[in-house]
């Protein structure tokens, strides 16, 4: 989920894997898989920086709690 501003100053939380493309005209325009189009004030530079370090965010958090703690079993692995 990334934060951006509508044109209109209003924020909103954005699914970033909701996002189809991304157009770049005077303003960032924002198509969605649904078909939904935002237009939003951030550059497209911007949006991807947003959604590359959520993604990060989100990956680092299961190699955070594997390191942190025990290895568990493998489901079938005990007799093997």
């Amino acid at each position: 989920m990334i934060w951006l501003t509508r044109l209109n100053q209003t924020t909103l939380v954005l699914n970033s894997d909701l996002i189809e493309h991304i157009d770049i005209t005077p303003d960032t325009v924002i198509t969605l898989t649904s078909g939904q189009i935002l237009r939003v004030r951030e550059s497209v530079e911007e949006v991807i920086r947003r959604v590359v370090d959520f993604r990060r965010r989100i990956q680092a958090v299961p190699e955070a709690c594997a390191a942190s703690g025990p290895e568990s079993p493998v489901a079938g692995s005990e007799g093997a």
